[in-house]
Order: structure tokens, then sequence, then C-alpha cells
């Protein structure tokens, strides 16, 4: 009878270390059963749902919740009960389950509190699984850093293919594209034309009014050609005082018609520098890719050479390379 008693003893010690280490650890526990009732809501649950496990006891979690994505997290919770196995959730797939305020405002930039999720089969005496234990984990700062984390590596490939000066795609970046269109045109044929300029006498501007007078030129004249390219254009400083423009979808002729309007937009375009209004134009040349092109080193050459052609014919003008041939 004694020992009887002495055990009694333990298993209500161990059951009430149990229920303590339930209420303190620093997750969310709730404990449901088949019809989705709650039995058991912690002290994780309490704390950030504002309402405790007396008013949460037996009632169902979705009557409390009604913002919660209930056939989601069904789907989820009945394939416990039937497969008696576990169910996860990260906060990558949904960010959160329960729409908890974020208790990190300074380490965490969000507003509510990222979770993971993992629902475990409970099995009665009989062995059958009677109930299942959501756990819900706050991963708030492994999130946030994650995405900041993310965010930073977006930075840093944007400035690797930038040109720090104009913000314009760098000469490496660009050359990527030009290779990456030159493969779609085997594929699909479309037209593309490449369009290379470059601005007339600006050894002149930089002897008689220093470097950076004609590094204010420079970024005009990449801002002036930002407004005015495509979304599906792909431009970029190809060095010094030479930039390119890929234009997708576009003929050569028809591409001389936004050459034209690119060349006459810098020539009305006076720039401000110590005192003094500064104007300059550019030659153009346009290579229309064709099928007899072998490489993109040879489509480069081929707008080098209509743009060497407008040079030659008294400069601030377009030239095609068909026209050359």
């Amino acid at each position: 009878m004694m020992n009887n008693m002495n055990e009694t003893i333990v298993e209500m010690t161990e059951f009430h270390w149990l229920m303590d280490m339930v209420q303190s650890i620093d997750v969310g526990l709730v404990v449901m059963d088949s019809n989705y009732k709650i039995t058991v809501w912690n002290s994780f649950m309490e704390n950030h749902s504002d309402k405790s496990s007396d008013f949460t006891r037996s009632k169902v979690i979705f009557d409390l919740f009604p913002d919660t994505p209930m056939e989601w997290i069904k789907k989820k919770i009945d394939s416990v009960f039937k497969l008696d196995n576990r169910a996860f959730s990260t906060w990558e797939q949904r960010p959160f389950l329960f729409e908890f305020t974020n208790y990190h405002p300074i380490t965490g930039s969000g507003t509510f509190m990222y979770q993971n999720i993992s629902i475990i089969p409970l099995r009665s005496i009989s062995g059958n699984v009677d109930h299942v234990c959501l756990i819900v984990y706050d991963v708030t700062d492994i999130a946030n850093q994650r995405k900041e984390l993310h965010h930073a590596n977006i930075q840093l490939e944007e400035l690797s293919r930038t040109d720090t000066l104009t913000g314009l795609n760098n000469r490496g970046y660009w050359e990527e594209c030009l290779e990456l269109e030159y493969r779609r045109f085997q594929r699909n044929q479309v037209p593309r034309t490449l369009l290379m300029f470059d601005i007339d006498h600006f050894k002149n501007i930089n002897d008689t009014y220093g470097h950076p007078a004609g590094d204010l030129i420079i970024q005009e004249i990449s801002s002036i050609l930002s407004k005015n390219q495509r979304e599906t254009d792909f431009s970029g400083r190809y060095g010094g005082e030479e930039f390119v423009i890929i234009l997708t979808n576009v003929t050569e002729r028809s591409a001389r018609i936004f050459s034209e309007r690119l060349r006459s937009n810098i020539e009305k375009t006076l720039v401000k520098y110590n005192g003094h209004e500064l104007s300059v134009t550019v030659s153009l040349g346009l290579a229309e890719l064709t099928a007899d092109c072998k490489s993109t080193n040879e489509w480069l050459k081929r707008a080098d050479k209509a743009l060497y052609g407008a040079k030659e014919s008294g400069r601030n003008k377009s030239v095609l390379f068909a026209n050359l041939e």
C-alpha cells in the first residue's frame, strides 16, 4: 500500500514538473483533440494572444482565431491524425500562423512575429492518436537576419554590375547582357539592334573646364539615355565617354528613330558648371544583329564601324552599319 502511495506521489511530482516545463518553455504549445478543441494552452500562447488558458480550454481554435488560414492548417492537423506522422511549416512557406505582435522592435523590422510550426501526434494509452500538439517557434530574429542578408546580397549584386559614376550597367555586366541577347537571337531570330555612341570632342571639355565638368556631362548624358530607353533595353557605359545600348525587338532602321531622338535631346541639353553653360553632341553607330553575324565581338565591331562612319562624315549624326556595305 505504501509503495503504491509513493508511486502516486512520484507520478504527481513528475506531472507537476512536466506542467512547469510546458508553461515555462519559450515556445507556444497547444494541445487539441480531433475536433480542434483546445486542451492545453501554455503561458507563451497566453502572453502573445492575450487569451488565458481557462478562456481557451475546450474551445475550437478556429473560433478563437477566425483569421487563421483554416483550410491550410486543417489539412496539416488532419494528416497528423490520419498518418500518425509529424507535420511542419516554416516562415518561408507561411510567415505566421497566429498574427502575434513582434516584441523585438530593435532587432527586427517586422511588426509581426515570424513563426515555424510543428504538429506532432499524441497517443493515448491504447496507442491511438487522439490529440495533437501544435508547437509555435518564434523565429523573428532569424527571419529578419535572413531577409537583411538577402537584401544586402541584392545590393552587393547591383553594385557589382553598376558603373559608379553614371548608375548605368558597367562594361562587364553589359557584356554579359550582350552575350545573352546574342544567344536568344540564335533561338528566336527576333531582331535586336546594337547602338554605340560617344561624345564629340570630349577631350576639349576636359582640357578646357577640367575632369569634374567632363564627369558632369557624362552623368547628364547617362540620365538622358535612361529616360529614353525602354525597360526591355540594356544600356551601359562602355568606357570613358562611350556608351552602348541593346534595343530589343527593333530593326536597325526602326532603331534609328530612337537614335535620332536621343541625339537631338543631348544636343539641346545645357549643363551648368561654374557659371558656364556647356553643351555637347554625340555620334552614333547602329548595327542590327543578323544571321551572318558569327559572334558578339563581330556585332560590336559592326556598331563601332558605324560609329566611326558617323565621326568621319561630320559627327553629331546616326549612321547605320547596313548603309556602309
